[in-house]
């Protein structure tokens, strides 16, 4: 995966190299672009943090761009800087995904708080989704007949009841949990519990 950072995507060179000064002062990873079209060049499905797009641009807008990404599936948080006459194009935005929309002239505080807050985000999903990948990994590796032990034990059921159930001898259901214990890295029902609601 990519450096988590703040993509900027402005035409106004002024702003571009304004903005990378605020950001770096406040120690936010910065690339940018000149253009839609230039980002979307360069674009690469790893790249990690959000995008800070200017909705009016020469050639591709950024709420064309912003359409253009949901559609390839980026999930990246994208705040919008708008001029004061696009606020109801920014509203449709959220509408359609978009995080957040900053009004120009911003206060610089205010932005890189918004921003900092995107990329906590954006971390914090990543990470979840690697967790859910990590537990479907594991749930992978079950049997058959383990993951039918192992939706009776979540249950709350006792070894004797799910023996019961599946026509099996206690000693292999014992068998049998402790090896979805193992393949799933867990010491405890309630554990289990908590990593299958990870994946829902």
């Amino acid at each position: 995966m990519c450096e988590p950072k703040l993509h900027i995507v402005d035409d106004d060179e002024a702003i571009r190299d304004a903005l990378g000064w605020l950001f770096q002062s406040r120690n936010v990873p910065v690339a940018s672009w000149p253009s839609a079209e230039a980002f979307l060049a360069d674009y690469d499905p790893a790249m990690a943090g959000c995008l800070l797009l200017d909705i009016r641009m020469e050639g591709m807008s950024g709420l064309e761009l912003f359409d253009r990404l949901s559609a390839m599936g980026c999930r990246m948080p994208v705040l919008f800087l708008t001029g004061h006459g696009d606020v109801p194009i920014a509203v449709s935005a959220l509408k359609k995904g978009a995080r957040d929309f900053v009004e120009k002239p911003f206060n610089d505080n205010d932005l890189v708080d918004r921003v900092i807050e995107a990329l906590a985000f954006d971390a914090g999903e990543r990470a979840r989704q690697a967790g859910q990948a990590g537990v479907a990994a594991r749930l992978a590796t079950l049997t058959q007949r383990e993951r039918q032990v192992m939706g009776l034990v979540v249950a709350g059921k006792l070894n004797k009841v799910i023996a019961d159930e599946l026509g099996i001898s206690m000693r292999t259901v014992e068998v049998h949990r402790a090896h979805v214990f193992e393949k799933m890295g867990v010491k405890t029902a309630v554990e289990l519990a908590r990593m299958l609601a990870v994946v829902g």
